[in-house]
């Protein structure tokens, strides 16, 4: 069944006092760049598997990553923003700062398994973020996100480039318009607060849609001048048979000779063969060593995988013609927690010494 606002916050609190002790000590000789870390993604719909899942790899991570939506149905209801931010964010947000983790949070505007469309719940109202009165309750409910979570970085849109590929020119307008004043409502209030977009790399590349040459994010800087970090999205095995052939400078391209800190806020590599796809957890494990030298190069700061175990597809009702499936096997472990290769290969990169 679905978690509700009560029960996750309940099963929350007593995360919170059970995992107190957890995480690795750190290392004394700086090393690494990044922080490593999860979402609170469940492998299934029950709140004995989301506490089980998020026990299991807060160890593995000092750092977490909040992937959201704004609750577009309540809000338009008139719920208060605080109030939803309170009884939906709050509960998970404290536990990562209880693990005094870096905390990266990104709002995605539209629909993310389909960037061509907008939000189901904004669809399903008959509704849309090109409208005046929509954009508002997004900014007001990105303030109250902001000043209650609190978190280290805050991502205002994901996957823009994809957007402006994918979607309506209308939509992707809209996307422009509200994240710059949603921007400025946030640094009225938390001047000093670092604000990102992401985008996907590989349509960044030409390899996802579109012309099939590199495109770079020149765009996306220019669209959203309020960015002080750039966040990546990236699902490699889409465009390439093994991970060896990923480019060393994948990620650190897109900078185009700019310092801007850069993180990959979602990604993986599946470990199963899934449509059209081949791979195997041998090849899964291969991309989390690749993925360390990619991450060297760019001086990222932030490794972010939203998936810590793969998901049962067979719980989440799925519509007909989701590409949910595609993203199923990213987890480091099984549905039932039971590590693959690749979680000892993340390991071995959290284990390493990390600069501040």
């Amino acid at each position: 069944m679905p978690l509700s606002g009560a029960a996750r916050a309940a099963c929350l609190a007593a995360c919170a006092v059970a995992c107190s002790g957890s995480g690795s000590t750190a290392p004394s000789t700086p090393a690494r760049t990044y922080r490593m870390g999860f979402s609170d993604f469940p492998p299934r719909l029950t709140n004995q598997a989301y506490v089980d899942n998020l026990n299991a790899w807060l160890p593995h991570a000092d750092g977490a990553i909040m992937h959201v939506s704004p609750p577009w149905a309540a809000l338009l209801a008139g719920d208060r923003a605080d109030s939803l931010v309170i009884a939906q964010n709050v509960p998970i947000a404290n536990v990562y700062h209880a693990h005094a983790f870096l905390l990266f949070a990104t709002i995605d505007v539209t629909n993310g398994l389909d960037r061509s469309a907008e939000a189901p719940e904004l669809v399903a109202a008959g509704r849309s973020i090109t409208e005046p009165a929509v954009q508002a309750l997004y900014r007001s409910w990105l303030v109250a996100f902001d000043t209650l979570i609190a978190p280290d970085y805050l991502g205002l849109a994901a996957e823009t480039n994809l957007i402006r590929l994918a979607a309506p020119a209308n939509v992707y307008g809209a996307v422009v318009t509200m994240t710059n004043a949603g921007a400025a409502d946030v640094l009225a209030e938390r001047a000093a607060q670092k604000l990102y977009v992401s985008v996907q790399v590989e349509a960044a590349w030409g390899l996802l849609g579109g012309p099939a040459v590199y495109q770079g994010v020149e765009q996306d800087y220019a669209d959203f001048p309020f960015l002080v970090a750039l966040g990546l999205s990236s699902y490699p095995y889409f465009a390439f048979a093994d991970p060896g052939d990923v480019p060393l400078d994948y990620y650190a391209r897109l900078r185009n000779g700019r310092a801007t800190p850069m993180m990959v806020v979602e990604g993986g590599w599946t470990s199963a063969s899934v449509t059209g796809i081949a791979s195997d957890p041998a090849k899964q494990s291969r991309y989390i060593s690749r993925q360390r030298r990619l991450l060297d190069s760019a001086r990222a700061i932030g490794w972010m995988q939203l998936d810590f175990a793969d998901f049962d597809t067979t719980g989440f009702h799925l519509p007909p013609g989701s590409i949910a499936p595609l993203f199923a096997y990213l987890g480091l472990v099984t549905v039932d927690l039971a590590a693959k290769p690749a979680l000892a290969a993340w390991d071995s990169a959290f284990d390493e010494p990390r600069t501040p």
